[in-house]
């Protein structure tokens, strides 16, 4: 399958998501902090010359070679397991499970705070589920009806060591939340994914919140004009407020993690793109 060029580096309004390639960076910070992998910021929004912008051919190359990538008879991609990008987030899953394991341990020791239910949340594109082949097959260029087509058609792979993560936690205890960006009506198909990739965790709408902009939630005081922090943050609250204290909530932007509600904030790798 040939590749497509992107082609524009500008943000789809109708999309709300800004796309941009960039250099994955590493982060590692202890305690409730974030930690995992972020995404390289320039220093200037206007660069002084072009030798402060990479090349952006050479960026997808990198990206490709980060991954992997490896390519099928029928021209799909997908990124390999041996891959710096797979080490990298099984790290980060791995390092998180012994962090679970220890705030667990604090959660049974704490008295009354214990009343509360461990819960962990999860966003899903690029956190439990990897949109690589996506990416490539759409040219980083973000399009809402190929994603459905793809949603609809597709599976995707689980992100490295999420499964192992999620389930774990799941049997020690702790109710596993997905809370995504994705719109409500690609539920049934988001849904069959996480069950195909080897989420062995309840998927129904009491733990998957997806973003309904007909009819948000009342909860939401930003109704159906929530950006990606308020959305996530508002039901990380919501979640709370329903009897739980999140221990850990993963995400591959850094949107995915602000706003609070959390007890420790897990970033994994993602230069494919930027959501703000």
């Amino acid at each position: 399958m040939p590749r497509r060029a992107v082609k524009s580096l500008l943000a789809r309004a109708s999309s709300r998501r800004s796309r941009l390639a960039a250099v994955t960076v590493t982060a590692a910070l202890a305690g409730t902090a974030l930690f995992g992998a972020g995404q390289a910021t320039a220093e200037r929004s206007v660069p002084g010359s072009d030798r402060e912008i990479p090349n952006l051919d050479q960026v997808k190359e990198r990206i490709e070679a980060y991954y992997g990538d490896i390519e099928t008879a029928d021209g799909e991609h997908y990124a390999s397991p041996r891959s710096n990008y797979a080490k990298q987030v099984r790290s980060i899953a791995s390092d998180a499970q012994d962090a679970l394991a220890r705030d667990l341990k604090r959660h049974g020791k704490g008295g009354h705070k214990n009343k509360k239910k461990p819960a962990i949340v999860l966003d899903v594109d690029d956190t439990t589920l990897l949109t690589y082949n996506f990416e490539l097959r759409i040219g980083y260029d973000f399009d809402q009806k190929a994603q459905d087509e793809y949603l609809r058609t597709t599976d995707m792979d689980p992100v490295f060591g999420m499964t192992r993560l999620v389930n774990w936690a799941h049997k020690k205890g702790v109710t596993v939340f997905f809370v995504t960006g994705r719109k409500e009506y690609q539920r049934d198909w988001s849904v069959r994914n996480l069950k195909k990739a080897g989420y062995r965790v309840p998927v129904d709408k009491a733990h998957f919140y997806l973003k309904d902009e007909k009819n948000p939630p009342p909860y939401l005081e930003c109704g159906n004009d929530c950006n990606t922090v308020e959305f996530k943050s508002g039901t990380r609250k919501h979640i709370e407020e329903q009897g739980y204290r999140i221990l850990a909530n993963f995400g591959d932007q850094y949107s995915d993690l602000k706003g609070g509600y959390a007890g420790r904030r897990v970033k994994l790798p993602n230069p494919m793109y930027y959501l703000p």
